[in-house]
Protein backbone atom coordinates (compact mmCIF):
# COMPACT_ATOMS: atom_id res chain seq x y z
CA UNK A 1 0.00 0.00 0.00
CA UNK A 2 0.89 3.98 -0.14
CA UNK A 3 0.64 6.46 1.96
CA UNK A 4 0.56 9.72 1.40
CA UNK A 5 1.70 12.09 3.91
CA UNK A 6 0.60 15.02 4.81
CA UNK A 7 2.78 18.01 5.83
CA UNK A 8 2.43 19.56 9.61
CA UNK A 9 2.98 23.30 10.58
CA UNK A 10 4.39 21.81 13.25
CA UNK A 11 4.89 19.50 16.06
CA UNK A 12 3.23 19.98 19.96
CA UNK A 13 2.12 17.76 23.04
CA UNK A 14 3.46 14.50 25.09
CA UNK A 15 2.86 11.29 23.44
CA UNK A 16 3.92 7.59 25.61
CA UNK A 17 7.02 5.89 24.20
CA UNK A 18 5.88 2.30 22.38
CA UNK A 19 7.17 -0.61 24.26
CA UNK A 20 10.77 -1.52 23.58
CA UNK A 21 11.14 -3.93 20.50
CA UNK A 22 14.08 -5.15 22.18
CA UNK A 23 12.94 -5.77 25.63
CA UNK A 24 9.58 -7.68 24.60
CA UNK A 25 11.13 -10.02 22.13
CA UNK A 26 14.31 -11.30 24.69
CA UNK A 27 11.50 -11.51 27.79
CA UNK A 28 9.54 -13.75 25.61
CA UNK A 29 12.63 -15.90 24.54
CA UNK A 30 14.10 -16.12 27.87
CA UNK A 31 10.44 -16.60 29.37
CA UNK A 32 9.37 -19.25 27.10
CA UNK A 33 13.13 -21.03 28.82
CA UNK A 34 12.32 -20.53 32.13
CA UNK A 35 10.98 -22.59 34.60
CA UNK A 36 7.62 -21.38 35.63
CA UNK A 37 5.41 -18.65 34.72
CA UNK A 38 6.33 -15.39 33.24
CA UNK A 39 4.02 -12.45 32.81
CA UNK A 40 4.88 -9.34 30.54
CA UNK A 41 2.70 -6.45 30.97
CA UNK A 42 3.00 -3.75 28.34
CA UNK A 43 4.87 -5.99 26.35
CA UNK A 44 5.07 -4.73 22.38
CA UNK A 45 2.36 -7.40 20.11
CA UNK A 46 4.05 -6.94 16.49
CA UNK A 47 5.31 -9.02 13.81
CA UNK A 48 8.58 -10.09 15.42
CA UNK A 49 6.77 -10.62 18.79
CA UNK A 50 4.16 -12.55 17.07
CA UNK A 51 6.74 -14.41 15.06
CA UNK A 52 8.81 -15.50 18.44
CA UNK A 53 5.71 -16.69 20.16
CA UNK A 54 4.68 -18.59 17.52
CA UNK A 55 8.27 -20.25 17.27
CA UNK A 56 8.20 -20.90 21.32
CA UNK A 57 4.69 -22.52 21.36
CA UNK A 58 6.58 -24.75 18.83
CA UNK A 59 9.61 -25.36 21.11
CA UNK A 60 6.97 -26.37 23.85
CA UNK A 61 6.11 -22.73 25.53
CA UNK A 62 2.49 -22.28 26.13
CA UNK A 63 1.87 -18.88 25.51
CA UNK A 64 -1.49 -16.59 25.49
CA UNK A 65 -1.58 -13.21 24.51
CA UNK A 66 -3.89 -10.34 25.49
CA UNK A 67 -3.37 -7.59 22.79
CA UNK A 68 -6.15 -5.27 24.50
CA UNK A 69 -3.73 -5.14 27.83
CA UNK A 70 -0.71 -5.44 25.82
CA UNK A 71 0.19 -8.45 28.28
CA UNK A 72 1.99 -11.60 27.38
CA UNK A 73 1.91 -14.80 29.74
CA UNK A 74 4.11 -17.38 29.05
CA UNK A 75 4.67 -21.49 31.03
CA UNK A 76 8.35 -22.10 29.94
CA UNK A 77 10.13 -25.29 29.55
CA UNK A 78 12.19 -25.10 32.49
CA UNK A 79 15.15 -25.23 29.69
CA UNK A 80 13.99 -28.46 27.92
CA UNK A 81 12.82 -27.17 25.02
CA UNK A 82 11.65 -29.54 22.16
CA UNK A 83 12.07 -29.79 19.25
CA UNK A 84 9.17 -28.72 16.53
CA UNK A 85 7.88 -31.32 14.45
CA UNK A 86 7.69 -28.77 11.60
CA UNK A 87 9.90 -26.19 10.07
CA UNK A 88 10.08 -23.11 12.24
CA UNK A 89 9.07 -19.76 10.20
CA UNK A 90 10.35 -16.58 11.31
CA UNK A 91 9.46 -13.89 8.55
CA UNK A 92 11.86 -11.12 8.62
CA UNK A 93 12.89 -11.12 12.55
CA UNK A 94 16.49 -11.94 12.45
CA UNK A 95 16.76 -11.63 16.13
CA UNK A 96 14.17 -14.46 16.60
CA UNK A 97 16.19 -16.60 14.08
CA UNK A 98 19.52 -15.81 15.53
CA UNK A 99 18.11 -16.56 18.90
CA UNK A 100 16.49 -19.64 17.54
CA UNK A 101 19.93 -21.37 16.39
CA UNK A 102 21.57 -22.09 19.94
CA UNK A 103 18.30 -22.87 21.29
CA UNK A 104 17.80 -25.16 18.78
CA UNK A 105 20.84 -26.90 20.03
CA UNK A 106 19.30 -27.59 23.19
CA UNK A 107 15.84 -28.90 21.84
CA UNK A 108 15.30 -32.61 23.20
CA UNK A 109 14.48 -34.43 20.26
CA UNK A 110 15.96 -37.26 17.86
CA UNK A 111 16.92 -35.47 14.51
CA UNK A 112 16.92 -31.70 13.79
CA UNK A 113 14.94 -28.71 13.74
CA UNK A 114 14.74 -26.04 10.15
CA UNK A 115 14.71 -22.66 10.68
CA UNK A 116 13.76 -20.51 7.45
CA UNK A 117 12.49 -17.37 6.59
CA UNK A 118 11.28 -14.49 4.02
CA UNK A 119 13.13 -14.47 0.81
CA UNK A 120 15.50 -11.01 2.34
CA UNK A 121 16.41 -13.47 5.21
CA UNK A 122 17.24 -16.59 2.58
CA UNK A 123 19.71 -14.27 0.74
CA UNK A 124 21.09 -11.06 2.69
CA UNK A 125 20.69 -11.84 6.31
CA UNK A 126 23.62 -14.08 7.02
CA UNK A 127 24.21 -16.40 10.07
CA UNK A 128 27.35 -18.14 9.04
CA UNK A 129 29.58 -16.44 11.36
CA UNK A 130 27.23 -17.97 14.13
CA UNK A 131 27.27 -21.30 13.01
CA UNK A 132 30.95 -21.57 12.98
CA UNK A 133 31.26 -19.70 16.23
CA UNK A 134 28.84 -22.99 17.81
CA UNK A 135 31.08 -25.83 16.55
CA UNK A 136 33.34 -25.83 19.03
CA UNK A 137 30.52 -25.40 21.49
CA UNK A 138 29.11 -29.04 19.92
CA UNK A 139 26.51 -27.41 17.95
CA UNK A 140 25.75 -28.97 14.65
CA UNK A 141 23.86 -26.83 12.33
CA UNK A 142 24.36 -25.46 9.00
CA UNK A 143 22.92 -23.42 6.04
CA UNK A 144 20.74 -25.91 3.80
CA UNK A 145 21.62 -23.28 0.58
CA UNK A 146 25.33 -23.29 1.40
CA UNK A 147 25.16 -19.25 1.36
CA UNK A 148 25.08 -18.71 5.15
CA UNK A 149 21.90 -17.54 5.08
CA UNK A 150 18.47 -19.72 6.50
CA UNK A 151 17.01 -22.12 6.00
CA UNK A 152 19.02 -23.30 9.05
CA UNK A 153 19.23 -26.52 9.73
CA UNK A 154 20.13 -27.53 13.34
CA UNK A 155 20.98 -30.92 15.54
CA UNK A 156 19.22 -31.25 18.60
CA UNK A 157 20.21 -31.84 21.71
CA UNK A 158 23.83 -30.94 20.58
CA UNK A 159 24.71 -27.78 22.50
CA UNK A 160 27.60 -28.71 25.01
CA UNK A 161 29.44 -25.41 25.48
CA UNK A 162 33.04 -24.68 25.96
CA UNK A 163 34.62 -22.08 24.30
CA UNK A 164 34.70 -19.89 21.22
CA UNK A 165 35.59 -17.00 19.00
CA UNK A 166 33.42 -14.74 17.15
CA UNK A 167 33.95 -11.68 15.25
CA UNK A 168 31.98 -8.69 16.39
CA UNK A 169 31.67 -6.45 13.23
CA UNK A 170 28.50 -7.90 11.54
CA UNK A 171 25.83 -8.56 14.61
CA UNK A 172 25.44 -8.46 17.95
CA UNK A 173 22.82 -10.65 17.99
CA UNK A 174 25.61 -13.64 17.30
CA UNK A 175 26.67 -13.06 20.58
CA UNK A 176 23.50 -12.36 22.45
CA UNK A 177 21.95 -15.80 20.59
CA UNK A 178 24.53 -17.95 22.54
CA UNK A 179 24.66 -16.11 25.44
CA UNK A 180 20.89 -16.24 25.91
CA UNK A 181 20.71 -20.22 25.24
CA UNK A 182 24.08 -20.90 27.49
CA UNK A 183 22.71 -21.73 31.12
CA UNK A 184 21.63 -24.88 29.51
CA UNK A 185 24.64 -26.11 27.96
CA UNK A 186 26.60 -29.01 29.86
CA UNK A 187 29.73 -26.56 30.61
CA UNK A 188 30.78 -23.38 31.34
CA UNK A 189 30.54 -21.00 28.04
CA UNK A 190 33.09 -18.76 26.94
CA UNK A 191 33.10 -16.01 24.15
CA UNK A 192 35.87 -14.75 22.96
CA UNK A 193 35.38 -11.25 20.33
CA UNK A 194 38.00 -11.03 17.31
CA UNK A 195 38.15 -7.52 16.59
CA UNK A 196 35.62 -4.89 16.75
CA UNK A 197 32.30 -5.35 18.17
CA UNK A 198 29.13 -3.11 16.53
CA UNK A 199 26.12 -2.84 18.46
CA UNK A 200 27.33 -3.11 22.37
CA UNK A 201 24.50 -1.65 24.00
CA UNK A 202 22.04 -4.47 22.38
CA UNK A 203 24.43 -6.76 24.50
CA UNK A 204 24.11 -4.98 27.66
CA UNK A 205 19.72 -5.66 26.86
CA UNK A 206 20.49 -8.83 26.90
CA UNK A 207 22.42 -9.58 29.86
CA UNK A 208 20.34 -7.16 31.56
CA UNK A 209 17.47 -9.40 30.59
CA UNK A 210 19.37 -12.80 31.61
CA UNK A 211 19.96 -10.97 34.77
CA UNK A 212 16.06 -10.26 35.45
CA UNK A 213 15.70 -13.91 34.99
CA UNK A 214 18.03 -14.75 37.42
CA UNK A 215 20.96 -15.75 35.12
CA UNK A 216 24.39 -14.50 35.70
CA UNK A 217 26.67 -13.33 32.44
CA UNK A 218 30.06 -12.14 32.89
CA UNK A 219 31.07 -9.02 30.06
CA UNK A 220 34.86 -8.81 30.42
CA UNK A 221 35.22 -4.87 28.32
CA UNK A 222 33.41 -6.98 25.51
CA UNK A 223 36.65 -8.90 24.95
CA UNK A 224 34.45 -12.11 26.29
CA UNK A 225 31.54 -13.40 27.89
CA UNK A 226 31.23 -16.14 30.06
CA UNK A 227 27.89 -18.12 31.23
CA UNK A 228 28.28 -20.91 33.87
CA UNK A 229 26.21 -24.04 33.68
CA UNK A 230 23.96 -25.04 36.45
CA UNK A 231 21.94 -21.65 36.06
CA UNK A 232 17.95 -21.02 35.29
CA UNK A 233 15.86 -18.45 34.36
CA UNK A 234 12.55 -17.97 36.60
CA UNK A 235 9.78 -17.21 35.11
CA UNK A 236 9.11 -13.64 36.76
CA UNK A 237 6.44 -10.52 36.21
CA UNK A 238 8.11 -7.79 34.01
CA UNK A 239 6.87 -4.37 32.83
CA UNK A 240 8.40 -3.66 29.33
CA UNK A 241 10.41 -0.27 29.14
CA UNK A 242 9.67 1.99 26.20
CA UNK A 243 11.56 2.50 23.63
CA UNK A 244 14.19 4.93 22.66
CA UNK A 245 14.71 3.44 18.87
CA UNK A 246 11.42 4.10 17.65
CA UNK A 247 10.38 7.09 19.93
CA UNK A 248 13.55 8.91 18.08
CA UNK A 249 10.80 9.30 15.08
CA UNK A 250 8.66 12.22 17.69
CA UNK A 251 11.71 13.47 18.26
CA UNK A 252 13.12 13.85 14.55
CA UNK A 253 9.69 15.02 13.61
CA UNK A 254 9.94 18.55 16.07
CA UNK A 255 13.59 18.38 15.29
CA UNK A 256 12.20 19.20 11.46
CA UNK A 257 9.20 20.67 11.78
CA UNK A 258 9.74 23.17 14.58
CA UNK A 259 8.12 22.64 17.60
CA UNK A 260 8.48 20.62 21.02
CA UNK A 261 7.23 17.21 22.16
CA UNK A 262 7.68 15.51 25.39
CA UNK A 263 7.69 11.54 25.29
CA UNK A 264 6.87 9.72 28.53
CA UNK A 265 7.97 6.17 29.50
CA UNK A 266 11.43 6.73 28.22
CA UNK A 267 13.68 5.98 31.40
CA UNK A 268 16.45 7.76 32.06
CA UNK A 269 18.93 4.72 33.17
CA UNK A 270 17.96 2.17 30.03
CA UNK A 271 20.35 0.09 29.19
CA UNK A 272 19.54 1.35 25.72
CA UNK A 273 22.12 2.31 23.24
CA UNK A 274 19.41 4.45 20.94
CA UNK A 275 19.34 7.22 23.92
CA UNK A 276 21.86 8.72 21.74
CA UNK A 277 19.74 9.99 19.28
CA UNK A 278 18.80 12.62 21.57
CA UNK A 279 22.16 13.48 22.15
CA UNK A 280 23.10 14.03 18.25
CA UNK A 281 19.61 15.91 18.05
CA UNK A 282 20.93 18.07 20.59
CA UNK A 283 24.37 18.85 18.93
CA UNK A 284 22.22 19.60 16.11
CA UNK A 285 20.98 22.82 17.87
CA UNK A 286 17.78 21.47 19.49
CA UNK A 287 17.21 21.68 23.37
CA UNK A 288 16.91 18.51 25.43
CA UNK A 289 15.83 17.96 28.94
CA UNK A 290 15.70 14.64 30.53
CA UNK A 291 13.71 13.25 33.34
CA UNK A 292 13.78 10.02 35.32
CA UNK A 293 10.89 8.82 32.98
CA UNK A 294 10.26 10.97 29.82
CA UNK A 295 12.64 12.89 27.95
CA UNK A 296 11.24 16.62 25.99
CA UNK A 297 12.76 17.78 23.20
CA UNK A 298 12.33 21.92 21.38
CA UNK A 299 13.59 22.07 17.95
CA UNK A 300 16.33 24.30 17.38
CA UNK A 301 18.28 25.98 13.93
CA UNK A 302 19.63 22.77 13.06
CA UNK A 303 23.57 22.15 11.85
CA UNK A 304 24.95 19.61 10.41
CA UNK A 305 26.93 17.21 13.70
CA UNK A 306 29.79 16.79 11.43
CA UNK A 307 31.20 13.00 11.85
CA UNK A 308 29.85 10.75 13.91
CA UNK A 309 30.45 7.13 14.79
CA UNK A 310 27.29 5.33 14.66
CA UNK A 311 29.11 1.35 15.68
CA UNK A 312 26.79 0.80 18.24
CA UNK A 313 23.60 2.72 17.16
CA UNK A 314 22.73 0.90 13.84
CA UNK A 315 19.25 1.62 14.29
CA UNK A 316 18.87 5.05 14.70
CA UNK A 317 21.16 5.78 11.62
CA UNK A 318 17.73 6.41 9.04
CA UNK A 319 15.92 8.76 11.21
CA UNK A 320 19.91 10.76 11.85
CA UNK A 321 20.60 10.82 8.16
CA UNK A 322 16.78 12.17 7.41
CA UNK A 323 17.31 14.92 9.81
CA UNK A 324 20.72 15.90 8.32
CA UNK A 325 18.90 16.44 5.31
CA UNK A 326 17.14 19.54 7.21
CA UNK A 327 20.45 20.81 8.96
CA UNK A 328 22.55 23.49 7.71
CA UNK A 329 26.54 21.96 6.71
CA UNK A 330 28.00 18.39 6.41
CA UNK A 331 27.09 14.92 8.49
CA UNK A 332 28.95 12.02 7.85
CA UNK A 333 27.33 8.90 9.70
CA UNK A 334 30.69 6.29 10.00
CA UNK A 335 31.30 2.99 11.27
CA UNK A 336 28.08 1.16 9.56
CA UNK A 337 28.72 -1.83 7.11
CA UNK A 338 26.66 -3.99 9.20
CA UNK A 339 23.74 -1.87 8.18
CA UNK A 340 23.78 -3.92 4.68
CA UNK A 341 22.55 -7.01 6.68
CA UNK A 342 19.62 -5.65 8.08
CA UNK A 343 15.87 -6.27 6.95
CA UNK A 344 17.48 -4.26 4.20
CA UNK A 345 20.30 -2.85 2.54
CA UNK A 346 20.16 0.17 4.93
CA UNK A 347 22.84 1.92 3.51
CA UNK A 348 21.85 2.11 -0.19
CA UNK A 349 18.44 2.38 0.50
CA UNK A 350 18.26 5.44 2.57
CA UNK A 351 21.34 6.66 0.16
CA UNK A 352 18.61 6.10 -2.95
CA UNK A 353 15.27 7.24 -1.17
CA UNK A 354 16.95 10.25 0.00
CA UNK A 355 18.87 11.18 -3.34
CA UNK A 356 14.75 10.79 -4.86
CA UNK A 357 14.30 13.84 -2.18
CA UNK A 358 16.97 16.04 -3.70
CA UNK A 359 19.33 15.60 -1.17
CA UNK A 360 23.13 15.86 -1.50
CA UNK A 361 24.39 12.61 -0.07
CA UNK A 362 27.56 10.65 -0.78
CA UNK A 363 28.26 6.72 0.16
CA UNK A 364 30.67 4.09 0.69
CA UNK A 365 30.61 0.50 2.33
CA UNK A 366 30.70 2.02 5.93
CA UNK A 367 29.77 5.52 5.68
CA UNK A 368 26.97 8.21 4.59
CA UNK A 369 27.39 11.65 3.89
CA UNK A 370 24.45 14.74 3.97
CA UNK A 371 25.51 17.81 2.81
CA UNK A 372 22.17 19.33 4.34
CA UNK A 373 20.52 23.22 3.44
CA UNK A 374 18.81 24.76 6.60
CA UNK A 375 14.84 23.47 6.74
CA UNK A 376 15.24 20.92 3.84
CA UNK A 377 14.71 23.86 1.51
CA UNK A 378 16.44 21.96 -1.68
CA UNK A 379 13.94 18.65 -1.10
CA UNK A 380 11.33 17.96 -2.71
CA UNK A 381 8.28 15.41 -3.00
CA UNK A 382 9.24 11.53 -3.97
CA UNK A 383 7.65 8.12 -3.88
CA UNK A 384 9.49 6.93 -1.50
CA UNK A 385 10.30 2.59 -1.06
CA UNK A 386 10.18 1.36 2.01
CA UNK A 387 11.84 -1.81 0.95
CA UNK A 388 9.47 -3.62 3.06
CA UNK A 389 11.62 -2.04 5.98
CA UNK A 390 10.08 -0.51 9.22
CA UNK A 391 12.44 1.99 9.55
CA UNK A 392 12.84 3.05 6.45
CA UNK A 393 9.24 3.67 6.15
CA UNK A 394 8.92 5.62 9.58
CA UNK A 395 12.14 7.90 9.08
CA UNK A 396 10.79 9.14 5.55
CA UNK A 397 7.43 9.52 6.94
CA UNK A 398 8.60 11.91 9.04
CA UNK A 399 10.80 13.80 6.35
CA UNK A 400 7.11 14.02 4.61
CA UNK A 401 6.02 16.45 7.17
CA UNK A 402 8.04 18.70 6.89
CA UNK A 403 8.49 18.01 2.98
CA UNK A 404 5.47 18.37 0.72
CA UNK A 405 4.65 15.48 -1.92
CA UNK A 406 5.77 12.83 0.17
CA UNK A 407 4.24 9.07 -0.24
CA UNK A 408 5.43 5.97 1.00
CA UNK A 409 4.89 2.88 -0.73
CA UNK A 410 4.78 -0.86 1.20
CA UNK A 411 3.89 1.72 4.22
CA UNK A 412 2.72 -1.44 6.32
CA UNK A 413 6.16 -2.59 6.56
CA UNK A 414 5.89 -0.81 10.36
CA UNK A 415 3.91 -3.38 11.58
CA UNK A 416 7.25 -5.04 11.90
CA UNK A 417 8.05 -3.17 15.24
CA UNK A 418 5.19 0.06 15.10
CA UNK A 419 1.80 -0.87 14.18
CA UNK A 420 1.27 2.66 15.56
CA UNK A 421 3.35 4.65 14.32
CA UNK A 422 0.88 6.55 12.20
CA UNK A 423 -1.54 6.99 14.33
CA UNK A 424 0.66 7.48 17.26
CA UNK A 425 2.98 10.29 15.66
CA UNK A 426 -0.88 12.06 14.54
CA UNK A 427 -1.45 12.95 18.20
CA UNK A 428 1.54 15.77 17.83
CA UNK A 429 1.12 16.91 14.53
CA UNK A 430 -0.61 20.35 14.15
CA UNK A 431 -1.60 21.20 10.69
Amino acid sequence: MVREIIPARAISGEVDAPPSKAHTLRAIIIGALAQGSTIIKRGLIAEDQIYAIKAMQQFGAKIQVDKKSNTITIQGTAGKPKAPKEAVFVGNSGLTIRFLVSIAGLAKGEDAVILDGVERMRTGRPVQDLLDALIPLGVEAVSINGNGCPPIKVKCGSFKGGITSLAGDKSSQYFSSILVAAPYAKEKTIIKTLGDLSSKPYIDVTIQSMKDFGVEAKNSKYESFEVKTGQSYKGKEISIEGDYSNSAYFFAAAAICGGKVKVNGLRHDSKQGDKFFINALEKMGCKVKRGEDFAELEAGKLKGLGEVDMNDFPDIVMPLAVVAAFAEGKTRITNIAHLKFKESDRISVTVNELRKLGANVEADDSSITITGISEGKNLHGALIDSNNDHRIAMSFAVAGLKVQGISIEKEEAVNKSFPEFFEEIEKIIQR
